[in-house]
């Protein structure tokens, strides 16, 4: 028996080639840290993965948009290398890094400017590695600042900055009839932009900003004289730059389809609120601007369409008269939201009402009900919502509001009433003894609302409008306004709201609202207005003043 047992405590601690290894996870991040000290991912950058000593060609992976990989190797000692460089602020960085992976224990590695060989762009480019500027990652640091986000009543998309006069290139589909629009070109930096051109045949506007504004900023110019445009080849990998709705730039990478003469067909499919986005080849050449694909029958919806150079260039050329006898807009900046988020909610928190709904801070005109609504509420409808309890619809800006932007939301619906004939016709069919309900429709649609803290009118962040169709012909549109939490406080000795309809544009309806509204939606701010080691202040303190129409705006 003992002998049994000493020959298997022999065989368990003799090394066998044929024991099966556990097979590890390698996470990657790659963060490096640009002029302004912003941690900046690091996306689609190719690393290549070698076992040492080498015993296969390397294996190669690609970074995430948010500069993460990972991959299953077996244990050993491993080489992580560049497949080629990354340029940021006129600096080249690579990695080459030895990592040991360990048998069923995952292993880290970080890769930062801090272990990074960095050099000048030019050396890089020299070197027998691609040229930098052909990178996604390179790519967005070089033309970051020449995107825009583009923000309407109804939609909201990415624009180009072309040139020192201030013109910006959108899709027309997000820019639709508006004739004035807001212009992002920063977290912190809004301004008010004029549609100077409008060509739905081409699928692309032109906005001006004012010329004092582009002159900081770096624009990607249209290079009209090359008739030829850029070339590239179906199957060429392509990456856009956009300003979408839930972040203010990133990549998204794809490749061509189809080229026809004026548009390319590939397989990228823009963010939510992403459209309009310049495009660059696998040379870092310029080639074109993301359009929404028109919905149609056996057309695929996740498919974007890219306006090409040629075809822009056609549209500044037609527009180049009125775009200098435009006057350009003020440069004046706009509100933006606060660039710290709300806090998460304690339970509890939220004001309830019913079966779990948040109650709104209700008002009314005699044409509109307006409710107050903060991002304690928001937060308390998506909790009630996970639970099944139908919840506020925001329609076209319903991810702008899950997204739970630390604003005062002010909504105002028009109400429904019945008309006169109406009710005669309703009466007239219940003599022959059918029952109908009041046949109701909206008495006004909504047109525009000011709001003012005393006697000062106080610009919005957002001035949204949500649009809801009832027939082919019926639409109901309502306001939704968004403002920055400190404009309308205690510390205002009146707040007003006037709201015009559409019925009566010049004549609004007048609504004072009641102090203690004001206090409760101060008290819901409270969370925001802490910061880390500083106490909020008693109620009616701010920070900073309200942003007035005669106060300096922006942050």
């Amino acid at each position: 028996m003992f002998r049994g047992l000493a020959l298997a405590l022999i065989f368990l601690l003799t090394p066998h080639t044929g024991v099966v290894q556990v097979a590890s996870v390698l996470r990657i991040t790659v963060i490096v840290v640009d002029s302004t000290g912003r941690a900046t991912p690091v996306p689609r950058h190719a690393l290549l993965i070698s076992e040492n000593p080498a015993s296969a060609p390397p294996r190669r992976i690609l970074t995430s948009l948010e500069g993460a990989a990972e991959i299953r190797l077996a244990p050993g000692n491993y080489t992580v290398e560049s497949d080629r460089p990354v340029a940021l602020d006129g600096k080249a960085y690579q990695w080459t890094m030895v990592v040991d992976v360990m048998g069923g224990r995952d292993a880290v590695l970080e890769l930062t400017g801090e272990n990074a060989d960095v050099g000048p762009i030019t050396d890089a480019a020299n070197s027998t590695a691609a040229a930098p500027d052909a990178d996604p990652s390179s790519l967005l640091a070089t033309w970051k600042d020449s995107v825009v986000a583009i923000w309407t009543a109804t939609a909201h998309g990415s624009g180009l900055l072309i040139d020192a006069q201030g013109l910006v290139l959108a899709d027309q589909n997000v820019i639709g009839t508006a004739a004035s629009v807001e212009v992002q070109l920063s977290a912190s930096v809004k301004v008010a932009g004029v549609v100077v051109a409008s060509d739905a045949v081409r699928g692309i506007a032109i906005v001006r900003i004012n010329p004092s504004l582009a002159a900081s900023a770096k624009t990607q110019p249209l290079a009209c004289e090359t008739t030829a445009g850029p070339v590239v080849v179906v199957g060429d990998d392509i990456t856009a730059i956009e300003a979408p709705l839930d972040r203010l730039r990133g990549s998204r990478s794809g490749s061509i389809d189809v080229i026809l003469p004026n548009v390319i067909d590939s397989s990228l499919r823009a963010s939510v609120g992403g459209s309009g986005a310049p495009v660059f080849g696998p040379a870092g050449q310029f080639i074109g601007l993301t359009t929404l694909v028109p919905e149609r029958d056996g057309e695929r919806s996740d498919r974007t369409r890219i306006v090409r150079v040629g075809r822009l260039c056609e549209v500044v050329g037609s527009a180049a008269e009125k775009i200098t006898a435009t006057p350009p807009p003020s440069a004046a900046q706009l509100p933006v939201e606060s660039l710290r988020p709300f806090p998460p909610v304690p339970a509890g928190a939220a004001p309830q009402s019913g079966a779990g709904r948040p109650t709104p801070y209700q008002l009314a005109t005699s044409d509109f009900d307006v409710e107050f609504i903060t991002p304690v509420q928001v937060r308390a409808s998506q909790a009630a919502q996970a639970t099944g309890v139908r919840q506020f619809g925001f329609g076209n800006w319903s991810r702008y509001v899950e997204e739970v932007p630390p604003v005062l939301l002010i909504r105002v619906t028009p109400r429904f009433v019945e008309s006169f004939w109406a009710r005669v016709a309703r009466g007239a069919v219940m003599t022959q003894g059918v029952s109908l309900p009041p046949l109701k429709r909206p008495k006004s649609n909504f047109e525009r609302m000011r709001a003012m803290c005393g006697d000062a009118e106080v610009v919005p962040v957002h001035p949204f409008t949500l649009e809801h169709r009832l027939t082919d012909k019926d639409t109901i549109v309502e306001g939704l306004y968004a403002f920055d939490p400190e404009a309308l406080t205690p510390t205002c000795k009146t707040v007003t709201l006037q709201v015009f309809s559409e019925k009566e544009p010049r004549n609004g309806d007048t609504l004072v609202v009641d102090a203690k509204v004001i206090q409760q939606i101060w008290q819901d701010f409270a969370p925001h207005r802490v910061t880390p080691g500083l106490a909020a202040g008693p109620a009616g303190s701010s920070s900073r003043p309200a942003q007035t129409a005669t106060a300096a705006r922006g942050r």
